[in-house]
């Protein structure tokens, strides 16, 4: 049975750093791409972050560009997304995806085949 479990979220104030770890168990880790998604108006989970297969790819969205770095450990089957510069609009639950998703195809929500849970990330002015 495949698990994701988010971790490490909290409140934090505007300016800050909060880093996210998902661990992954049931799956051949080394051969997923994962993402982050957090809800958004109008869609179910918006793209954040997600890193390939292949480690050199990785996509993010421009609201968090620069600002939010993902990594992945495949010896600890976990993936990190490091937060910084936080803004009170990145208040929000994130989630973990894992899936066979090609690095064209990264912030494609429908690609994912795996979630976990969330954790809540809040972000005050």
């Amino acid at each position: 049975q495949v698990r994701l479990e988010e971790s490490g979220g909290g409140l934090v104030q505007a300016g800050g750093s909060l880093t996210l770890s998902c661990a992954a168990s049931g799956l051949t880790f080394r051969s997923y791409a994962l993402g982050w998604f957090r809800p958004a108006s109008g869609k179910e989970r918006e793209f954040v972050v997600a890193i390939s297969v292949i480690v050199v790819s990785s996509k993010d969205a421009d609201s968090v560009k620069g600002r939010f770095t993902i990594s992945r450990d495949n010896a600890k089957n976990t993936v990190y997304l490091q937060m910084d510069g936080l803004k009170p609009e990145d208040t929000a639950v994130y989630y973990c995806g894992a899936g066979l998703v090609a690095a064209q195809a990264l912030h494609l929500v429908g690609k994912y085949d795996y979630w976990g849970q969330g954790t809540q990330v809040t972000v005050s002015s």
